[in-house]
């Protein structure tokens, strides 16, 4: 592989609790980031550039990256509006969900468990908020995906754990 290969290791703000931006700043403000970040990567490259994105984004953007798409439609983090500029920003450098290469749309897939709660490992109430996005240049050079669920049950664990993705060049 023979382009350099610029990684962009990002943390979209949480937004608070209350999904109505109007009367919640955090969740202002979190949106109107998704905006920046939309309109600043194809500003600073094209889309056969070599790219990788990767963070907490702290957005499950579809059915299965949740434990209850229904319950969670109103909650931070699953909200609509939060998907929809989560789809925008992914459209503008026409970016590929590394770990949905590998996990089915279909299959459940999380990085994160609440410390709010007791809810991990039993009922398994997780969302997935940690994403490597990485553009079409890289695609065919994906080898593998791990979300190290194993870390959740560590003595002192964080509330997420680490989303691996191997290339082959």
């Amino acid at each position: 592989f023979k382009k350099p290969i610029d990684i962009h290791n990002l943390y979209i703000p949480a937004g608070g609790d209350d999904p109505d931006p109007a009367i919640n700043e955090k969740f202002a403000h979190k949106l109107a980031f998704l905006d920046e970040l939309t309109q600043w990567f194809p500003k600073h490259y094209k889309k056969d550039d070599a790219v990788i994105a990767v963070g907490d984004f702290n957005i499950a953007p579809y059915e299965h990256d949740v434990w209850s798409h229904k319950q969670l439609l109103k909650v931070i983090s699953h909200t609509p509006i939060e998907v929809e500029k989560l789809g925008q920003m992914q459209d503008a450098l026409n970016w590929v969900d590394a770990a949905r290469e590998f996990v089915p749309m279909d299959e459940k897939l999380y990085s994160w468990w609440s410390y709010r709660t007791r809810e991990w490992p039993g009922s398994n109430r997780g969302r997935r908020l940690d994403h490597i996005w990485v553009t079409q240049a890289l695609k065919s050079h994906l080898k593998s995906h791990e979300t190290y669920i194993d870390a959740r049950g560590w003595e002192k664990p964080s509330d997420h754990v680490p989303v691996l993705i191997d290339f082959d060049f």
